[in-house]
């Protein structure tokens, strides 16, 4: 088995394990919601707080082993699969990261969760954009329009490019740390804009290419 396999199922492990270890000491409801300022507005009975992210943890494992098992061009994902594989443990971090917040705030702790999201965000970010850099065509991971599917060499460039920026994304959510009143809008405001320049620089690549 997979290095990052194993230790995408420990930490799912983990977080099963944190729910039922914390069951008996948080409150009948916890915080399972933040406004804009970081702040609780919204609660639900613990059973489902305590077990929502990792039976959603779960799910999302079994679907990151699936793809590259279905993919008809898994051969190219093979190519960066290191890669692939270490998004897999961030991302289940990630999620045990956030359980652990909530649990943290159930037990009266006061944190704005806006700003406690920043870092480990913009480790996500960043993370994507080495792997966008790294990834070949293929179906279900990275940049997937109409025309990096069609033509490699658009797929190439777009990634080249789509990943250096992700990058400068993720560094740019830092600025949340000490601006905790922008964390939320810089998490999703530069994901957003390279999300929306990527797919029109692989439209327009394309066009290029075709004409010539």
């Amino acid at each position: 088995m997979r290095v990052g396999v194993v230790v995408s199922v420990a930490l799912l492990l983990v977080s099963f394990a944190a729910g039922v270890y914390m069951y008996p000491q948080v409150p009948d409801r916890m915080p399972n919601h933040w406004n804009a300022a970081g702040q609780v507005d919204g609660y639900m009975p613990k059973l489902l707080a305590l077990f929502l992210i990792p039976f959603g943890s779960l799910v999302m494992l079994g679907l990151f082993l699936l793809i590259p098992r279905i993919d008809p061009l898994r051969k190219n994902i093979e190519g960066f699969r290191g890669y692939y594989d270490g998004f897999v443990v961030l991302f289940t971090f990630y999620l045990l990261y956030i359980q652990g917040l909530s649990i943290a705030s159930a037990l009266g702790y006061r944190f704005n969760m806006n700003q406690l999201l920043v870092p480990v965000a913009s480790a996500l970010f960043v993370y994507l954009g080495v792997l966008l850099g790294k990834a070949k065509r293929n179906w279900f991971i990275g940049i997937r329009t109409p025309w990096t599917l069609s033509d490699e060499r658009v797929w190439d460039e777009t990634h080249r490019i789509g990943g250096r920026l992700l990058i400068l994304a993720g560094l740019a959510t830092l600025i949340g740390v000490v601006l905790p009143e922008l964390a939320l809008i810089l998490i999703f405001a530069p994901f957003i804009s390279v999300t929306i320049y990527v797919t029109c620089y692989s439209y327009l690549l394309y066009k290029r290419l075709e004409n010539k």
